[in-house]
Order: structure tokens, then C-alpha cells, then sequence
């Protein structure tokens, strides 16, 4: 096991990734921008360095400082979180490059789950139900971009090949606004993402947004620990996520998750990862995988007992993982609700001061935040303060402690999505599961 490590990232995610740290007994090394000096994970770490200015460019994302801090601080590897550098191939690397281990998969895997194209193309190979459409770049071919969309069936939408977050993706209903749609996406995608390659597949009007958790290691062993369904989104942004999802039967998990786990072993996977699908009509369709641990881990956590964060931390030090497929067994649902420091009906962000804070409790409650009494939220990040987790023996059981939960924390000084979080909770339609992904933009009146 590492004896010190860098953690490249701030807020809740790096106070998670201390916490697991402590409990392998690996000493932690913060670096932090001069805008996050008094965060929680900071003030808790072995060591800590400053490595920019509040801006995430010169902080966050700089590479050069990064490696810096850990040659400096003699650690031995850098986890990257989520965010940031999290599934930047080159930043991976040059980790590798400079004598220390990234925690998460090789940057060659990074690249080629980048890369939408190539990431369907391995999937199909793999055997994983896909979206049907073109796997291959969308040419400048007017009339042979005009007869796809006729084979594939409108509406089509256009997704970037190196797109990510909600980006990069224009809806396509009829074919008089086709070849638009196609130079806009291309010409957003060349501005975004560095990349202007394009493809088009079938759009799925319906779907549900359900995604497997999967781990990996350097023996040849690769599991998955069930589904998440992350349908209640607003703007592509996942609001609320809980494991497992509401009527996936267990022979539809089996099925797709022993799918997803030789995908792993086929393209050497190594670490956390998840794969992204499409739900609709009682069909999977694959649309890309994340190579990093996710923001909704903690649910699929509270489910099977298997700490995600600490499973990395050995699979990057050479150690198998500490569980067999067999061994995974889903106990109870859970549900996290993520805390946002913005407007909730604006959904502006709300920077400021916190002059209270209150956490929750109770049988089955978790909260992860690096949030405390004075603490300033600073304007220049992401506006995530915070994930509140309720597992229960049944999903009744989580809806009702997440309720509870929530009239109990006291986030004083900012607005928060606290209420947002309350009206989804008792909205009948969440309450039956099983929604789609536009439901929550319909109840905003935002879709």
C-alpha cells in the first residue's frame, strides 16, 4: 500500500478520499488553490501546498504544479477525483511519466472512453447494447449525412465524439434542419472540446438514465456492483440518484452488469468506472463511460457495503480486489440528494458565507460535505457544496428518512437547493419511480 499520496481536487470528493486514506493508514498531501486554503480536507491533511491562484486554470488544472507538489512532498501517487483532471489522458500520463502511479486506469483506456466513437465501437465489440447509428465520424458529405438520418429514423441527435457534461448535442427532428444542426454541433465541438469530430444516432424521446458501477484490477478480475438510476436531471445535470433502479429485475442486472465487467477485461480496465445507458422500453443502449469514481458512488456504497474510494487506493497499489462477483449481494435502496449552493428557483449560484450549519442524523443518514460554521463558499467553482444519502430497507423506507433528513439540516447565510430536494422527494411521481430523464425539466416547466 502507498505510504503518502496527492489529492488532486478540493471539497467533498477530497475529504473522501482523505477519510479512506486514513483508514489504509496513507498519509495525504492537500493541494489546494489560495482561494481554498481553509478547506476541511486541507486543514486535516499531513501536508498541504498551494498551487495557484483561485482560478482552476492555474490551480486545479495545472498540471506542471500538480507533479510539482507531489515530487516535493516525496508521495508516491495522485488520485484526481472527479472534475478537474480527473479523465484527462494526458495529465495520466505525465503522472506515469513523472515516476508516480494515477490512481485510475491507463491513459490509452482514458483516451479511448474519451473519445465517444471509439468508446461505442469497443463497446460493440464487447457485446454491449449500443444506440443504434453510425459508429464513425459524420463526413462532409451532405447527400450521405442526409440518407443516414433517413436509415436511422428521426428524430437523430448529433453528439460530439469528445463531448462531455451535457455539450456538444443538438436534437434533430426533420431533415430541413439537418445539415445545420450538424455544422453548429461540429463548430461548438471544435470550440469546447478541441475536437470537431461529430456522429449521429437514433434519439431516444423516453429514456431513463440508469448506469453500472464496475471495478477492475491488475489480476484479471473485473466485477460490477449493480445499477444507479440517474434520471432526475436538470439541463443534463444529474439532481437526485439512487441504487438500485426502480424495476430493473435481477436477471436484466446480471445480464448487462456481467456485460459491462467483460467490456472491462477486454479493454484492460483498470480501477472505478462506470458505463452509461440509455434505458427505454425495457432495452439498455450504451452511451459512454466514465473512467473515474462518480459524484453518486455513495449509493451503490450504502447497497453493498463496498467502499468504493478504498477499492481504488488498492487496485492502483497492485493489490486484487478485495471482493468476488458472488460476494456482491444489493441490500435495501439508497438515495442521494445533491446539495447545491445556488438559487432553487433561479438556479443561480450563491456564493457567501455560511454562518450555520447543521448536519443530519439518524438510522441509515450520511452526509458528505466539506461545509462548516463560517465557512466561505468561494464563487469560482462548481456550486456543489455537499450529497445527502439515505439508505433504507426498502425505497419507501430511503424516500422517508431522505425526508426526514432533509427537514433537519441547516444550511444558514447561503440559498441552497434544499427545497428543490423537499419537492422532489414528495412529488408523486418520483415517489412511484421509474421516470425518465426530461421528467424533472417538465415539473420546472424548463423542457
Amino acid at each position: 500500500m502507498f505510504d503518502k499520496i496527492v489529492i488532486a481536487n478540493r471539497g467533498e470528493i477530497a475529504l473522501r478520499i482523505l477519510r479512506a486514506c486514513k483508514e489504509l493508514g496513507i498519509k495525504v498531501v492537500a493541494v489546494h488553490s489560495e482561494a481554498d486554503r481553509d478547506l476541511k480536507h486541507v486543514r486535516l491533511a499531513d501536508e498541504s501546498v498551494c498551487i495557484g491562484p483561485a482560478a482552476s486554470a492555474d490551480s486545479y488544472l495545472n498540471i506542471p504544479a500538480i507533479i510539482s507538489a507531489a515530487e516535493v512532498t516525496d508521495a508516491e501517487a495522485i488520485h484526481p477525483g472527479y472534475g478537474f483532471l480527473s479523465e484527462n489522458a494526458d495529465f495520466a500520463e505525465k503522472v506515469k511519466q513523472s515516476g508516480f502511479v494515477f490512481i485510475g486506469p491507463n491513459a490509452e483506456t482514458i483516451r479511448m472512453m474519451g473519445d465517444k466513437i471509439s468508446a461505442k465501437n469497443a463497446m460493440i465489440a464487447a457485446g454491449v447494447p449500443c444506440v443504434p447509428g453510425n459508429n464513425n465520424p459524420l463526413s462532409d458529405d451532405h447527400k450521405k449525412n442526409l440518407k443516414l438520418a433517413q436509415e436511422i429514423g428521426y428524430p437523430v441527435i448529433i453528439k460530439a465524439a469528445g463531448g462531455g457534461g451535457g455539450r456538444g448535442m443538438r436534437t434533430v427532428h426533420t431533415e430541413s434542419t439537418l445539415l445545420n444542426a450538424i455544422a453548429m454541433t461540429k463548430a461548438e465541438a471544435g470550440s469546447a472540446f478541441g475536437n470537431a469530430t461529430v456522429y449521429m444516432e437514433k434519439f431516444l424521446e423516453d429514456p431513463r438514465h440508469i448506469e453500472f458501477q464496475v471495478l477492475a484490477d491488475t489480476h484479471g478480475n473485473a466485477i460490477h456492483l449493480g445499477e444507479r438510476d440517474c434520471s432526475m436531471q436538470r439541463r443534463h445535470q444529474k439532481v437526485v440518484e439512487e441504487a438500485p433502479a426502480p424495476g430493473i429485475t435481477e436477471e436484466q442486472r446480471r445480464f448487462i452488469g456481467e456485460r459491462c465487467a467483460k467490456a472491462c477485461k477486454d479493454i484492460g480496465y483498470l480501477g472505478a468506472g462506470t458505463f452509461e445507458f440509455l434505458y427505454e422500453k425495457g432495452e439498455f443502449y450504451f452511451i459512454e463511460m466514465n473512467t473515474r469514481v462518480q459524484v453518486e458512488h455513495p449509493v451503490t456504497e450504502m447497497v453493498t457495503g463496498i467502499d468504493i474510494v478504498k477499492e481504488q487506493l488498492r487496485i492502483a497499489a497492485g493489490e486484487p480486489l478485495s471482493v468476488t462477483q458472488d460476494q456482491v449481494k444489493i441490500q435495501g435502496h439508497a438515495i442521494e440528494c445533491r446539495l447545491n449552493a445556488e438559487d432553487p428557483v433561479t438556479f443561480m449560484p450563491c456564493p457567501g458565507t455560511i454562518n450555520q450549519f447543521h448536519m443530519p442524523g439518524g438510522p441509515g443518514i450520511r452526509c458528505e460535505t466539506h461545509i462548516y460554521n463560517g465557512y466561505k463558499v468561494p464563487p469560482y467553482y462548481d456550486s456543489m457544496i455537499g450529497k445527502l444519502i439515505a439508505h433504507g430497507e426498502s425505497r419507501k423506507s430511503a424516500i422517508a428518512r431522505m425526508n426526514t433528513a432533509l427537514s433537519e439540516i441547516i444550511i444558514d447565510g447561503i440559498k441552497t437547493n434544499i427545497p428543490l430536494q423537499h419537492d422532489i422527494m414528495n412529488d408523486s411521481a418520483f415517489v412511484a419511480g421509474g421516470q425518465n430523464i426530461h421528467y424533472l425539466e417538465k415539473k420546472l416547466g424548463i423542457y
